[in-house]
């Protein structure tokens, strides 16, 4: 039994979702004369109380489009030193956009509206980079899969409006956020200018991201997506996929949730863990004690096993719970635990 936990984008569409696909209707997107995208557009746009939406084929683009949006050549961004954006899109502000990164510290990837203040660079002073976006990445990937608080989400909004700030949301595990904390996708919609979502991870479609906005920012977007290379013909059948989603997969998340926090349960127990990192959606980090075990020692063990985990740096690991990842498959997973 192979048991792939290195990501929650490992998902194939269920049979139910490759019959959705295989009987969607279809035309040129590029044209905008294709029916499955629109109506995911519409679909997501109205779950945030948002005017337009935007299909993308990646969670990366539909950040990097936002950043173009939102953003001149020599000026600069706030995010936490933990952001997606930052380490894991291949340099894209930068080379995208031309701005650079101001970076927060934080615990688990948050910051504070105070941080925030602090971080901004005053308009009138020319020798340092003008600051005009801040983003925000919520759950928090290299924090854990953890969530941020709303009303701090709303405070940091406050000093956004303040200072003339755009405030995009990286929401690629927005969907996981929404279902442990029991929100509303028009609560964010709210606060933030613009929304990412990925489909691709817990939704369990094989593709694709929506961007989220005022009809203004998805106008400039399309040509944004266009200069990227984002732009897809009959990309309805992909689409397609992210409409069954919405509709069918977005509770389903407590289900990836509860067998997460029960691998951390186990993971406790073992001797050889020194730390296992409090627990909120799909992501479990753990750190192995090399004192009773070499973390590529573990690794090994568990590839014996059938079992894939990824490291993510300074002795770190990480577990993600996903669609594919069935109660049997769990069942077998602790057990292996176990007996280690």
């Amino acid at each position: 039994m192979n048991i792939n936990l290195i990501s929650d984008t490992v998902t194939k569409p269920s049979p139910e979702m490759l019959q959705v696909m295989f009987s969607a209707g279809v035309g040129d997107d590029v044209f905008k004369e294709d029916p499955s995208v629109n109506l995911l557009e519409e679909k997501t746009a109205k779950l945030f109380n948002k005017e337009a939406a935007l299909f993308f084929p990646s969670g990366t683009m539909a950040n990097q489009t936002a950043i173009k949006l939102h953003t001149q050549p020599g000026e600069q961004l706030i995010c936490h030193e933990y952001s997606h954006i930052y380490n894991y899109e291949g340099g894209g502000v930068s080379f995208n956009s031309g701005v650079s990164c101001k970076l927060l510290k934080g615990n688990k990837g948050f910051f504070d509206a105070e941080q925030v203040v602090k971080a901004i660079n005053p308009p009138e002073f020319y020798h340092s980079p003008l600051t005009t976006l801040v983003s925000i990445e919520n759950t928090t990937n290299k924090g854990g899969g953890s969530c941020w608080d709303i009303e701090e989400l709303k405070s940091i909004k406050k000093v956004c409006t303040a200072n003339k700030l755009a405030y995009h949301l990286d929401g690629a595990r927005l969907w996981n956020a929404l279902v442990a904390k029991n929100e509303k996708p028009e609560e964010y919609g709210a606060i933030f200018d613009t929304i990412s979502v990925c489909l691709s991870k817990g939704m369990g479609c094989p593709v694709g991201s929506v961007l989220v906005g005022s009809k203004e920012q998805m106008n400039k977007a399309l040509r944004i997506r266009k200069i990227f290379g984002g732009g897809m013909r009959q990309a309805g059948y992909l689409a397609a996929a992210g409409v069954y989603a919405l509709e069918n997969n977005i509770e389903r998340l407590r289900e990836d949730h509860k067998k997460a926090k029960e691998i951390g349960e186990v993971l406790r127990t073992l001797t050889f863990v020194k730390m296992v990192e409090p627990i909120e959606t799909n992501i479990i980090i753990f750190e192995i004690d090399d004192a009773y075990k070499t973390e590529k020692e573990f690794l090994e063990q568990l590839l014996k096993h059938g079992v894939s985990l990824i490291g993510m740096g300074e002795g770190k690991l990480r577990i993600v719970t996903h669609l594919d990842y069935t109660l049997k498959k769990h069942e077998v997973f602790l057990k292996i635990l176990k007996n280690i």
